[in-house]
């Protein structure tokens, strides 16, 4: 039986950038818009060509894209002609496959934000689709507000989406703006559109106002709706918009969809979709949720030992999916609540091969245990539990030692008069029988120690060239003057690959060292140097 086609529209560029604190380049958008398009999404909005620079720029040119590349835009404004609105003509000339359209639904917008009337709103509409039409373009419409509108009057909402089916628009996509319906809400409005217009021609747009917009988008595809709106990682104004990252696997893995319907997205592309969802993050300089359904660091990781025990015999029994489908892998975690079955799963990842009854096998696990105690999370810094399991198993060469260090703060003022704080360290390392001293300046004392660390390390050096410290975070253990510290450092390598490594101290300035000293460590084990 063949399957059902489900159209994805992407607007993570244009919807997706009202996110507080988010800003696309014109070049970033570019770069979203393409590797978008390489996932098999059906539809990318670009942006709003006239309403700023950027999206002007990115529409005044044709791009040669694997989508539909949409522009986004208001229908003509009351009172005025379609031939005589300068927006409708800024996205009538804009180089983009399709246009979206957005027009109120809900009479009360109508007569509030328009000051106009139901008849000019329903005759904005058509005159639209037609002018767009027209060009030959592809036409879509957002009825904005549609579900809060047909509960107020349904009547109008309705009369909305059909003007501009009928005037040949290819996507009619209900709108819940304001991000309040409830998925039994969503499946009974759209079950009522799909009388009117034929499923293959209605979408669904929805917020996550009230943590609904994956439910209230899969609500939609029951009811009969045929296109999903939303954005990579769920971006968004306010709390987001329906996260396609989570929407795109549960299509194509839970039998309910996977059975009925097929989308662009191949298999092979579907394991592309971690890469796809951080590389998003990178650009824009955000961590990456750790607990996001099917992507996140957190996804698939367990901590408890008697879990970790039966996925190591068979992982359906705590995964409702294999990680690997969407490029993410299994963790069984490392800390005081683990058991023998997630150390030696956590060394076999690592590629250390140990007999499951060797006793050193249980002193780890005790050191690990005694470590955490004292405010050491391996379950967050795999690197440092890396370089502790090969130093209790004897697999860690000794490639220098810190003999020195010492960090300073100074204040005063500089060149321009300018009051500044600069820190200052120097390090002296000794690599064999060489004696090396370093010295480095930073925005902290642990930037300047990081920098001196890393300035000179001998026969090692070219080892270390690409590492660069990318995060630190630091967690006061508990109250007082005297407080224990634990620092968390992520380190990148010339590869983008990252690993986290922790230190504990009352000193955070040991604690950062120690932290330090283990992502070099474990860039020098990585990279396979020797003694």
């Amino acid at each position: 039986m063949a399957r059902e086609r489900l159209y994805l529209f992407d607007t993570t560029l244009r919807d997706g950038a009202q996110t507080t604190s988010v800003d696309f380049s014109l070049e970033d958008k570019r770069l979203v818009a393409a590797m978008l398009g390489r996932l098999g999404v059906d539809y990318v909005e670009g942006g709003y060509p006239g309403a700023n620079p950027t999206d002007t720029a990115l529409f005044a040119t044709s791009h040669k894209l694997d989508t539909t590349f949409t522009a986004f835009g208001m229908t003509r404004r009351p009172g005025r002609s379609a031939s005589n609105d300068p927006g409708l003509a800024a996205l009538l000339e804009a180089k983009a496959d399709a246009i979206c359209f957005v027009a109120k639904s809900w009479d009360y917008h109508v007569r509030v934000a328009l000051e106009t009337t139901l008849e000019e709103n329903l005759a904005s509409i058509r005159d639209s689709v037609r002018a767009a039409k027209n060009k030959g373009l592809e036409v879509l419409l957002d009825c904005e507000h549609f579900f809060d509108g047909h509960k107020a009057n349904p009547e109008f909402a309705l009369a909305c989406a059909k003007a501009a089916y009928e005037e040949g628009a290819r996507w009619v996509v209900l709108c819940d703006t304001n991000g309040g319906a409830l998925p039994h809400e969503v499946e009974a409005i759209v079950t009522a559109v799909c009388k009117i217009i034929p499923g293959d021609h209605v979408g669904i747009h929805a917020h996550n106002d009230t943590e609904q917009a994956v439910a209230n988008s899969l609500a939609a595809v029951r009811a009969g709706a045929r296109q999903i709106q939303g954005t990579l990682n769920g971006l968004g104004e306010r709390c987001g918009n329906a996260n396609l990252v989570s929407i795109i696997p549960t299509l194509k893995l839970k039998p309910e969809f996977a059975n009925t319907f097929e989308i662009g997205v191949s298999d092979a592309k579907l394991k592309d979709l971690l890469h796809v969802s951080r590389a998003l993050d990178e650009m824009l300089n955000r961590a990456s949720n750790r607990h996001a359904p099917y992507v996140g660091e957190s996804a698939f990781a367990t901590k408890a030992g008697i879990h970790a025990s039966a996925i190591m015999k068979e992982p359906k029994t705590y995964e409702h999916v294999a990680p690997e489908t969407v490029g993410n892998r299994r963790r069984l975690l490392v800390s005081d609540q683990a058991g023998r079955s997630n150390v030696l799963a956590e060394l076999d990842r690592i590629g250390l091969k140990v007999d499951r009854n060797d006793p050193r096998i249980a002193t780890l696990l005790e050191v690990v245990k005694e470590r955490e105690a004292i405010g050491y999370a391996y379950e967050s810094a795999g690197a440092s539990f890396d370089l502790l399991a090969r130093r209790t198993l004897g697999k860690v060469p000794s490639y220098f030692d810190v003999v020195q260090f010492d960090v300073n703060v100074e204040q005063r003022y500089n060149a321009i008069g300018e009051r500044v704080t600069v820190s200052m360290a120097v390090v002296k390392v000794k690599v064999g029988d060489e004696t090396l001293i370093s010295a480095g300046e930073g925005s902290g004392p642990v930037h300047a120690l990081d920098v001196a660390l890393r300035k000179d390390l001998g026969k090692y050096q070219r080892y270390i060239n690409g590492l660069e410290l990318t995060d630190y975070r630091v967690r006061i253990l508990d109250g007082g003057t005297e407080a224990v510290t634990r620092v968390l450092i992520e380190s990148r390598d010339e590869q983008g690959e990252r690993w986290m490594t922790v230190g504990v101290s009352p000193n955070i300035i040991d604690a950062s060292f120690q932290a330090l000293m283990d992502s070099i460590v474990y860039k020098l084990v990585k990279a396979g140097a020797t003694a």
